[in-house]
């Protein structure tokens, strides 16, 4: 059966922490407009925004290696690091914003101080590191990071990983305590809720199958519940913002811009530890360096996280393959991605990345006490019985042909494709995502409401005081706002009572 045409101003598909960003920002700065959100699971941030589906970290580049890259003449380039730790300051002021108007009550819920680390074994890394933190420490940014590769300091810092080690090997860590464990899925709700409160039309349940541009320039929808009812929504402007299965949707849509685009999926899959004994000698997220050959969002790390107000460890994430797109899609999300405009792009990719394809399908097949090896290079006294797995999220990289990479380059990274008209736009890939959600909300609002940013600035700047500006080169307000930001999102005491 189909009902008559809805209309409505804008339609979010995909209730995860990109929607609600976007949502709950265009409330604030519009609140007259109609929004309605399409969800084909039954709540919200089931899928990669949930607690259980990504790492939780507060990418702010504070231990995450992939972001600092050594070059040939053996300098540090931290330019990837700046921009990382410029977009997570965003997020921060945005949420604090959200508290401050009373529209989150408990940022505890979501958001927990913890110390970043990245940690190394080999003289090799060992000199990587150093160099990488002298390069980061002398900036703004990134102001308070300790290096130390005395054991003793070490055993202060990471007695977990310490413990059992040869005296003689040669291992460094760096350290600041201005990190952050996030609860991307309890943040997501937590918008929702708001939304929810603010008569967004939130339908659970709904798939979008179908997305055609109308001869007014604006999208009609063809959106099934689930128990097959057919509706047609039609909205000015639409975001498609449904992880892995916003692919399919762009290409649906017919926009130039979404054609010679393919997606190539990962899958991941954490150990997690309960025993409050081993959880409870182990504080902070410590980030290794991905083994040669890895893709970059599979760096081994072990991490601190604050789970339904429980602490736990979780170690990985081991990097692994799967053809769905989403953690509830189907077999054959990746065969039904490939379109005549894909195909080159996709086979170029496909014989680029054969090592890659032979890398995941090896973790996939690993089996636990292959698992428990890797984590005894971070934990030597690991016990198997205190261990046990959970598959993450699926991310999908997106795969295009650039300048600098040529046809068929895998992209590692968050992306948004709008239309020309500015009418719709979809995210696609992966990490740091959540954590830049602020920030790429931002550039889609730029991108598809230009003629209105002008009017909106002075709210953007209520609600983001560092909007349009760089903190790098302003160390007063960075110092302003990382005062303002711990303060009001309960992260100075609570750093003090955790230790």
């Amino acid at each position: 059966m189909s009902n008559g045409e809805t209309k409505t101003d804008v339609i979010l598909i995909g209730a995860g922490i990109m929607s609600a960003t976007l949502g709950t920002m265009l409330k604030e700065l519009v609140p007259e407009w109609n929004i309605k959100v399409f969800e084909k699971l039954e709540n919200a941030g089931e899928e990669s925004s949930n607690e259980w589906n990504n790492a939780g970290t507060g990418h702010a580049a504070l231990c995450e290696l992939n972001y600092t890259v050594e070059k040939p003449d053996g300098s540090i380039d931290i330019s990837k690091a700046i921009q990382i730790n410029e977009q997570f300051q965003l997020s921060m002021q945005f949420w604090s914003y959200l508290v401050n108007n009373k529209l989150i009550r408990h940022p505890q819920d979501f958001i927990m101080p913890l110390p970043h680390m990245s940690m190394v074994l080999g003289e090799q890394n060992v000199a990587f590191l150093k160099k990488r933190f002298e390069a980061l420490s002398n900036n703004p940014l990134f102001q308070g990071m300790e290096f130390s590769d005395d054991p003793q300091k070490l055993m202060e810092w990471i007695p977990l990983i310490l413990e059992g080690r040869p005296s003689n090997e040669a291992i460094a860590a760096t350290k600041i305590d201005t990190g952050t464990d996030v609860n991307f899925g309890a943040l997501t709700r937590i918008l929702f809720d708001h939304l929810k409160s603010k008569n967004v039309d939130i339908k659970y349940k709904h798939s979008v199958d179908n997305i055609k541009r109308t001869s007014d320039g604006s999208w009609e929808m063809k959106v099934r519940n689930d128990i097959g009812n057919v509706e047609r929504h039609n909205a000015k402007f639409v975001f498609i913002g449904c992880g892995g299965g916003s692919l399919h949707l762009l290409q649906k849509s017919g926009i130039p811009e979404g054609k010679h685009i393919g997606g190539f999926p990962v899958s991941g899959i954490f150990m997690v530890c309960d025993n409050p004994d081993v959880v409870a000698q182990h504080h902070a997220k410590v980030y290794g360096k991905a083994k040669v050959g890895a893709p970059p969002m599979s760096v081994p790390h072990l991490d601190t996280r604050f789970i339904e107000n429980k602490k736990s460890l979780l170690f990985g994430p081991f990097a692994g393959f799967s053809p769905k797109f989403l953690k509830t899609g189907s077999m054959l999300d990746l065969v039904t991605s490939v379109k005549p405009d894909n195909l080159v792009t996709m086979l170029a990719a496909g014989a680029k990345n054969m090592s890659l394809t032979k890398y995941l399908i090896e973790q996939v097949m690993l089996s636990k006490e292959k698992r428990m090896e890797e984590l005894r290079e971070f934990i030597p006294n690991a016990k198997s019985e205190d261990w046990s797995l959970v598959v993450a999220g699926q991310r999908v990289q997106v795969i295009k042909d650039t300048e600098a990479g040529g046809k068929g380059t895998l992209q590692f990274g968050t992306e948004v494709i709008s239309s020309a008209d500015g009418s719709i736009a979809a995210l696609l890939g992966a990490s740091p995502g959540a954590s830049t959600a602020v920030h790429v909300m931002l550039e889609v609002i730029k991108k598809c409401f230009p003629q209105h940013v002008k009017e909106w600035e002075p709210k953007i700047k209520e609600m983001i005081s560092s909007y349009g500006v760089s903190l790098m080169e302003n160390p007063e307000l960075l110092h302003e706002i990382h005062t303002s930001t711990a303060e009001t999102l309960g992260l100075s005491e609570k750093e003090l009572a955790y230790n």
